[in-house]
């Protein structure tokens, strides 16, 4: 009998992903909801950018070979933009163009049949950058020792979360507009932005939470064969097993989260 496995989503990002656990972010409300269905994995790196996120992603993502001895990952969520749309002066800096096809890069790795890590049963969502409180971020830089220079503008932030958008819309890839969301919600004022964010950039509770509502909301339109409300546990409830005391080891053999599979 093989080793129990779950398929699962995976989460590709810069700090904003990695701390998606923390203040209840929106990969701890992922794993909730998606217990005993699908397993999160977080694959988030602090700092990164689309550039230097290629040669993780080929490490982090099976290739077609490896696919067959491992759990099939079924939701791909990649989430950069907030690293790369630093001012030129900052060494995180991708230009826009090359962020755009980094982006289209890491779409084509598991959705085309010539790439070596082709994924058929995998979707891909793309999340694009919040918008940025240059005050609130600006305050932060000072306050280091020594201070740092300002080194990301609001206005670039928006050209590269539009960017994003414009990608998903060619390449047919749903995509969660979080700087829509988040800047709707704090009124359309910058500074109302303190409400969602930590120091400018990264987000709190708040903030998480409205990302998490909206990626939900996608893939329940985009891709509701993998809406957790549409999965069933791997292992039968516990009250199945009660109903037949007698046959609990056939009852609690693996099955798919799928229930038509």
């Amino acid at each position: 009998m093989a080793a129990y496995v779950q398929d699962a989503i995976m989460l590709l990002g810069d700090s904003i992903t990695q701390g998606g656990y923390e203040n209840n972010g929106f990969a701890a409300k992922l794993a909730h909801v998606y217990n005993r269905k699908m397993d999160v994995i977080n694959r988030g790196f602090s700092g990164y950018n689309t550039e230097w996120a290629l040669p993780i992603f080929e490490q982090c993502f099976a290739t077609q070979h490896e696919q067959q001895h491992l759990p099939k990952v079924r939701l791909l969520i990649i989430w950069f933009g907030a690293n790369d749309s630093c001012l030129p002066t900052r060494e995180q800096h991708v230009p826009l163009p090359q962020y755009k096809a980094n982006l289209r890069k890491m779409i084509w790795m598991v959705r085309s049949p010539e790439s070596p890590r082709y994924s058929p049963d995998t979707r891909v969502i793309l999340i694009n950058s919040p918008p940025l409180n240059a005050e609130q971020w600006a305050g932060r830089q000072a306050a280091q020792e020594p201070p740092r220079p300002m080194e990301r503008d609001s206005a670039v932030t928006r050209t590269y979360a539009e960017a994003a958008v414009e990608v998903g819309a060619q390449e047919g890839v749903a995509v969660v507009d979080a700087w829509t969301a988040l800047y709707d919600a704090a009124g359309r004022e910058e500074k109302a932005l303190k409400k969602f964010l930590t120091d400018g950039l990264h987000l709190n509770e708040a903030g998480y939470a409205i990302v998490y509502d909206e990626l939900v909301k996608t893939i329940k339109e985009k891709h509701p064969e993998y809406h957790y409300d549409n999965l069933q546990f791997v292992f039968v409830p516990f009250d199945k097993i009660c109903e037949d005391l007698k046959n609990y080891k056939e009852l609690t053999k693996k099955r798919s989260a799928f229930p038509d599979a």
